[in-house]
């Protein structure tokens, strides 16, 4: 059940007005809403982009949906591929055995299609999207921001958030540092038909790709469509699409051949630039998504990074708005996701790196390869790959402590269905514990001692959930477990 609709401040038009339409966004405004606050989302163009710049979902993110009640509606759009080494810098290695997570698969899917999903959800929970809205100015006082828009109006909100892109008005209007390295490379994108066959292309492009990471053509589907990634010549600062007749030069140039592209759907250009806002919260304006970090997209972990950004704020900003957030709950959004963030930015880096056609990165390539035969090594490379190895830090204690718990098969259903609302959750194998205090924002699951086993990643009495699934605290004593419950739900009711 959706929590009570958070009253309104008199003065205020909304509780958080959202910048950008994207999946970060529209995530983020999704999981205001399962708390009943009062969100609009404004976003500038008109309409939604048909550029697809990401073809899938991590393990992580694939969590998320199942932990919203979303992954059966992406299942059926797209199509599961096995978690391999090889997404790491295309090394071409295969999977380690047993990660830790139900959902061992990435699932391919067009960001356009996870866009209107997310939409979908967003509205359905009576989320506002508003079109052709673009933000000029902001301003901001002890009570709100006050959003100014390009049409001359004005909208006012207890907080707003960026999400609104690498290039973000956000941003730039708090005047954030956005410290890193500029575009020193960059690739043409583009989705168009080829007039040579399937086995031809493959064939060719097999062979480019022994040394050439950025390059590639993939069908689409039946009717001769490809994704077409090829390196640019030179950059061009301002991203500006390429024609089809550059594309057909650069495939001549790395290829021999253009394929015969013709019939472009759209045309694209991407970088290398890296790059992390030094804050991500001025008072009450917050930044997510791109707008607070971007990166090469190796790998395949913006998108994902920005969901997962969406899903840590969305419960601590709900929980500020309904004034009963302990003291710097908000805070550690950018705490915990700051560090997350850094990470990727240092493994794309690397991966850009071993991606090189020079000798030394290719040496390093070389030796990376032998090392990814261990499958620790690999495993661990994969677990930062697809998040399934973010850990925050939540103190000393049990080795769970910090890390988000994998889905479980429990008689009152899956751990993942028990979340679907967005409350905390504690699993209680003990039964003698209680969330009195905290009934109304914290579930309590009595597990039975002979139901789960070490392998099911539950080895402990009791465990505490915060409403994004990670384990803020193990134990069996109930005087211990009030800490927790204060630290993150804030002060017991009643």
């Amino acid at each position: 059940m959706m929590d009570v609709d958070v009253e309104v401040d008199a003065g205020m038009d909304v509780d958080v007005t959202v910048v950008g339409g994207g999946p970060t966004g529209l995530m983020l405004a999704a999981e205001l809403r399962l708390h009943g606050v009062r969100v609009v989302v404004l976003e500038r163009d008109a309409e939604p982009t048909p550029v697809v710049r990401s073809l899938g979902l991590h393990v992580r993110s694939i969590e998320v949906m199942d932990q919203r009640g979303l992954l059966e509606r992406f299942l059926a759009h797209g199509k599961q591929y096995p978690v391999a080494g090889g997404f790491f810098a295309a090394m071409g290695k295969p999977a380690p055995a047993r990660l830790d997570t139900a959902h061992p698969y990435v699932l391919g899917i067009p960001q356009t299609i996870t866009d209107r999903l997310l939409y979908e959800h967003a509205t359905e929970l009576g989320t506002e999207v508003r079109r052709s809205c673009e933000l000029v100015g902001l301003s901001q006082d002890e009570e709100g921001v006050t959003a100014e828009l390009a049409d001359g109006t004005t909208l006012r909100s207890r907080y707003l958030v960026g999400c609104d892109g690498g290039r973000s008005t956000v941003r730039k209007l708090l005047g954030v540092g956005f410290p890193g390295e500029p575009t020193r490379l960059q690739a043409l994108l583009g989705e168009m038909k080829v007039g040579v066959q399937q086995e031809t292309v493959a064939a060719v492009v097999a062979e480019v790709r022994k040394t050439q990471k950025w390059f590639g053509l993939g069908p689409l589907g039946g009717d001769g469509v490809y994704r077409v990634v090829v390196p640019a010549d030179g950059v061009i600062e301002d991203r500006s699409a390429p024609t089809l007749d550059e594309v057909r030069k650069q495939l001549r140039a790395y290829a021999g051949t253009d394929f015969g592209v013709h019939s472009p759907r759209w045309l694209s250009r991407f970088g290398d630039a890296t790059r992390q806002a030094e804050r991500y919260r001025v008072g009450r304006v917050l930044l997510a998504g791109d707008a607070a970090h971007i990166h090469p997209p190796v790998g395949g972990q913006g998108l994902n990074l920005g969901i997962q950004d969406a899903f840590n704020l969305g419960w601590k900003l709900a929980a500020e708005i309904a004034g009963r957030a302990p003291e710097g709950l908000l805070d550690s959004y950018h705490t915990e996701r700051h560090g997350v963030a850094a990470d990727v930015l240092d493994n794309t880096r690397a991966q850009t790196h071993l991606m090189s056609t020079e000798p030394g990165p290719q040496s390093v390539r070389r030796l990376l390869s032998e090392l990814m035969d261990f499958e620790e090594v690999n495993r661990y490379l994969i677990e930062k790959l697809t998040a399934i190895g973010v850990r925050y830090d939540f103190g000393e204690g049990h080795a769970l402590l910090g890390r988000r718990m994998r889905d479980l098969t429990l008689k009152q259903g899956r751990l993942y269905e028990l979340m679907h609302a967005g409350r905390g959750l504690l699993l209680d194998r003990t039964g003698h514990l209680s969330v009195s205090g905290w009934a109304d924002r914290v579930d309590h699951v009595v597990v039975d001692t002979g139901e789960l086993t070490e392998l099911d990643g539950l080895d402990v009495p009791a465990a505490l959930l915060r409403p994004d699934g990670y384990v803020a605290w193990v134990g069996e004593d109930q005087g211990d477990l009030a800490v927790p419950l204060a630290k993150w739900f804030g002060p017991a009711v009643g």
